[in-house]
């Protein structure tokens, strides 16, 4: 796999990161570390497997997509490179990963992306790893789009002029959206792709996280959602709905019609609706709920989008990590 590149990206990952680097051991692959201004060891472990490192100028607004760009950009620069594995600094690859991956995209030309099952490394460490774990458990077969995870012909996302620096997070289903408009299409393999270890313990570490989800959803929703797919209107209208109209519109007609505080039943109802969904027991009930909150946490991003529109905020990433 000479033609085969890796470009990981972290920031200050810890022992997540030295599991990531003996997980690229013997893949015969070059592999470029990009450094996002880590405080603890990254770059010293980096150094000492190998990798190429890249750190980057923190004087600058940091987004993962810029990572992204600027460790394929060094990869390049080493040799030609057909193929690139984009990995975060928290992932372990699993075995034989690599070469099922190449495998595919060698023999169907017609796919610029595969990505396959990403797991939660410790899903019993806590109930949000368990939310994640389900979340990654996507279907095999053809995909709109992907996660971080995934591997990439070089020359299609060269050619779209890589990731997009300016989002702040969801680079890669925007990635995904150009490619597919290209005529390029997305598989996914079913093969054990890689383990993540979100090491998420706290309600306000899934509460920023899917904070960022909302701000995702409205600012991909500006740049397409006037085009025929509606690219995250869908998403962005339910968050403002569940999370700040109906609540407010509630409210407000609560100063003059207390009983209209009994349309906040609504909630409970639609927190029903999604347990019947997502199957019985205590897991899908919880999961749930927690969807249900998550809609004011996405409105909360909304609003952080806006403000940051309306006075010409500079980018700037949103972290759930400490």
């Amino acid at each position: 796999m000479n033609s085969l590149g890796i470009v990981v990206i972290g920031r200050n990952e810890g022992d997540r990161f030295v599991r990531s680097l003996a997980s690229l051991e013997g893949q015969g692959a070059r592999v470029v570390y990009v450094d996002s201004g880590s405080t603890d060891d990254s770059v010293t472990h980096a150094q000492k497997a190998g990798a190429t490192v890249v750190e980057l100028d923190m004087t600058r607004p940091f987004t993962a997509a810029r990572a992204r760009n600027a460790g394929l950009a060094a990869l390049l620069t080493n040799g030609p490179t057909t193929y690139v594995q984009f990995v975060d600094g928290d992932c372990e690859l699993r075995e034989g990963w690599l070469a099922d991956a190449v495998a595919f995209l060698e023999e169907h030309p017609e796919y610029a992306i595969t990505c396959g099952r990403l797991r939660e490394r410790y899903p019993e460490a806590s109930f949000y790893n368990r939310v994640l774990d389900r979340e990654w458990a996507t279907e095999v077969g053809d995909m709109r789009k992907c996660g971080g995870i995934f591997m990439a012909r070089v020359a299609t996302i060269n050619d779209l002029g890589g990731f997009n620096e300016d989002l702040i997070a969801g680079e890669e289903p925007e990635l995904c959206l150009r490619l597919r408009r290209k005529g390029w299409r997305i598989w996914r393999l079913d093969h054990e792709m890689a383990w993540h270890d979100a090491a998420m313990t706290k309600f306000s570490e899934w509460w920023t996280r899917t904070s960022r989800a909302g701000y995702t959803y409205v600012e991909g929703a500006v740049l397409y959602g006037r085009e025929a797919e509606r690219y995250n209107v869908r998403e962005a209208l339910r968050a403002l709905f569940w999370g700040a109209i109906l609540p407010g519109i509630l409210l407000l007609t609560a100063l003059i019609e207390p009983w209209a505080l009994l349309g906040f039943v609504l909630y409970p109802f639609q927190t029903l609706r999604m347990a019947l969904r997502f199957g019985k027991g205590a897991f899908g009930c919880k999961l749930a709920c927690l969807n249900t909150i998550g809609k004011f946490a996405e409105a909360q991003g909304i609003a952080r989008y806006v403000w940051r529109r309306l006075w010409a905020k500079p980018v700037k990433t949103i972290e759930y990590k400490n």
